[in-house]
């Protein structure tokens, strides 16, 4: 195996024990996947979630954000571990726990997947309008701009392999990075109360708590973090050699995730707070800031923020499209065959080539707009949510059950830390499963 980026070399071992290709040593040259699940993984909502963390509390919740950047490095290091050490995909050691982990996938992959589908075109089409007001008609609404951006989505990831949608991923991320940061520069952040919120303290209201551990919980958390080791086999890691690259890369990843949301809550901090300026829930919260930008620092910082946005939706749209279409692919191949997929199989190309991959890139594109044009379900929409609460404590917990057990080599299973974090995850994201489905109208499903 070649790895692109520069000449392997012998270092480590593989799940069969013969020696594995890799660097002598970890360097930034070589990261990529981590770029790929921090583009995926923030997206409009959790900007917009943090924004309105700062604008009601300020810098308190400061701490929150950092420390949901922290869990999710430990389930997405837990998911390229698993990969790296055993040469199996993830979907290979969930199918070894039993059937319920196939049925629950399949469904998740389904219903998630046809609703997300419109919430990502909706997402990308917002900015675009708000930047093209005048391309078309205001009663067509979001829906043009949204189909385009779906179909743009569809044949970007169908005609290219996973190397050039690194590159574009990384220049989509470049973008938000530069927007973010401006925008914090530009509000003038308070660095004394910054440093303060740091502290771990709860704000004094109703439902701190809640909203304490949906912050932390939101923090670029999707399925995209069991899609980060699809995307390290895809860049050609694939045994226990790019073990040190990879932990690296995630920790790139994440460091990156936490510019981004601590950038936002400066932003409500400073501009919302201080002049207690509230904004909608949703990606409507963003048009919303865009005005406010304007009307504070003029037309061109707003639009450099439209900018921004759109990079920021665009990223996960593509990043869903390609990941989670990696993810179905593979779980075609191990159901058809009834055999181990490998890391190799990822690593080769054949998955994205294949029809189980470019069906899946149709159920997220065509269905949905025909969502976007006659409404959500109901019940679907859901489904949706439950399901999506549902699916970390699933990732979390599943990890704990396999990188403790004989299906991982000794050497690379759960120390104390990765247990500490897997289990705070797991917990976490239990508590905000209930809560989701717990405030679902249920009285109304039925």
């Amino acid at each position: 195996m070649t790895e692109t980026t520069g000449k392997p070399e012998k270092s480590g071992t593989s799940a069969s024990g013969e020696a594995g290709s890799g660097p002598r040593k970890s360097s930034w040259k070589y990261i990529g996947p981590g770029i790929v699940v921090a583009a995926t993984g923030v997206g409009a909502g959790d900007l917009v979630a943090t924004l309105i963390a700062g604008s009601n509390f300020g810098y308190t919740l400061l701490w929150a954000a950092v420390i949901g950047c922290v869990v999710k490095i430990s389930l997405a290091e837990a998911a390229g571990r698993w990969h790296l050490s055993t040469g199996r995909t993830l979907f290979d050691g969930w199918a070894s726990l039993g059937r319920w982990t196939t049925y629950f996938f399949v469904v998740y992959a389904v219903v998630w997947g046809f609703v997300y589908g419109a919430a990502a075109m909706s997402s990308s089409a917002l900015p675009l309008q708000a930047l093209f007001p005048d391309v078309f008609p205001a009663d067509w609404s979001i829906k043009p701009w949204a189909v385009i951006c779906g179909l743009i989505g569809l044949v970007f990831v169908w005609f290219n392999k996973y190397e050039v949608f690194e590159k574009v991923m990384t220049v989509l991320v470049g973008v938000m990075f530069v927007v973010t940061v401006y925008l914090a520069i530009r509000v003038t952040p308070n660095l004394g109360d910054a440093f303060a919120g740091l502290l771990p303290v709860l704000p004094d209201e109703k439902d701190s708590i809640l909203n304490t551990l949906g912050l932390i919980g939101g923090v670029g958390g999707t399925i995209t973090l069991a899609a980060y080791g699809y995307w390290v086999n895809a860049k050609g890691w694939t045994n226990t050699g790019w073990m040190k690259v990879m932990r690296l890369d995630n920790r790139v990843a994440y460091a990156t995730t936490g510019i981004f949301v601590v950038a936002m809550l400066f932003v409500g901090a400073e501009l919302l707070h201080s002049a207690n300026v509230a904004i909608a829930n949703g990606d409507k919260g963003l048009i919303q800031l865009a005005d406010i930008l304007e009307a504070e620092y003029g037309t061109a910082t707003a639009k450099f923020f439209l900018i921004g946005f759109f990079a920021t939706s665009f990223t996960s749209l593509i990043g869903v499209w390609h990941g989670v279409s990696l993810m179905f692919a593979d779980f075609v191949a191990r159901y058809r065959t009834r055999t181990a997929t490998t890391g190799e199989d990822v690593a080769s190309g054949r998955r994205e080539r294949s029809w189980p991959f470019r069906a899946y890139l149709l159920w997220l594109t065509f269905p949905p707009i025909v969502l976007l044009f006659q409404g959500q379900p109901f019940r679907l929409i859901i489904l949706y949510g439950v399901l999506g609460a549902a699916f970390l404590p699933f990732l979390a917990l599943t990890l704990i059950w396999l990188l403790n057990s004989s299906r991982t080599p000794g050497e690379w299973r759960n120390g104390a830390l990765s247990n500490s974090m897997l289990a705070l995850a797991g917990l976490l994201f239990l508590i905000l499963c209930v809560k989701q489905i717990w405030d679902q109208p249920w009285s109304e499903f039925f």
